[in-house]
């Protein structure tokens, strides 16, 4: 019977639902809902850690795309434009088993699935940071430079407070999808949410009942933080 099939029928299904597999212990003595639940802390770990990566890279990427000059400008498209069209499993897989051919250097499943998140991730961040810094009114900058102050002060003191109200919105958005993205770390064996239902699957075999419960944890996450977004956003507008 197809997952359309039951979703079609509802009540009327004759499939037997066994929330039985989320019980406190199993026969084979392993708290399924504990082990399913331990996911959180993979999946949060590699979101926010990439995410905070993709930031600093995607900072560095967009000040050259902001230069008078046309070679760092080239620089920064060719970076953006290069990694917003690699998908990021792909970029998973080639940093986890390509890397070490090409480098020598091999990384840890967990650390190889933020870097290539951190990476995709950085091209967009760098385009959000840009546009956010294009956003503020130019007067600031003028004024800025009469007050003698070096380029990375006047960034720091006077840009990037007032554009980061520009850039909350979509930065919010760009962690919800890497949270969501995080799910593609389970190919290389990351024990985050979907490789721990995966799991489960195949030693339950009741895949309706566990992957309706990843449903909901993947839907409390993405509630959660979009939730707290508005929050920093309306006490943003507030002070400002």
């Amino acid at each position: 019977m197809t997952l359309l099939t039951i979703l079609l029928n509802g009540c009327s299904s004759d499939y037997e639902w066994g929330w039985h597999v989320l019980s406190p212990q199993t026969e084979t003595g392993r708290i399924n809902l504990g082990f399913l639940m331990d996911g959180f802390l993979f999946t949060l770990g590699i979101s926010l850690m990439a995410f905070v990566l993709a930031m600093l890279v995607g900072l560095l990427i967009a000040l050259p795309g902001l230069s008078t000059l046309k070679g760092l400008r080239l620089i920064n498209r060719f970076y953006v434009e290069t990694l917003r069209s690699i998908p990021v499993l792909v970029m998973i897989l080639w940093i986890y088993y390509g890397l070490p051919i090409v480098t020598g250097i091999e990384l840890p499943a967990f650390a190889a699935a933020v870097v290539a998140l951190a990476l995709c991730e950085s091209a967009f961040h760098a385009e959000i940071f840009r546009g956010g810094i294009q956003a503020v009114n130019p007067g600031q900058f003028e004024a800025a430079d009469s007050l003698g102050l070096s380029y990375v002060r006047k960034m720091q003191l006077i840009v990037l407070p007032q554009a980061i109200r520009n850039m909350l919105p979509p930065l919010a958005n760009q962690f919800v999808y890497m949270l969501k993205m995080s799910s593609l770390a389970s190919v290389i064996g990351v024990q985050e949410l979907t490789r721990r239902a995966n799991e489960l699957q195949v030693s339950e075999y009741r895949a309706m009942e566990i992957y309706s419960f990843l449903v909901l944890e993947y839907l409390l996450l993405v509630l959660l933080f979009s939730f707290l977004a508005r929050k920093l956003e309306r006490r943003m507008q507030k002070s400002s």
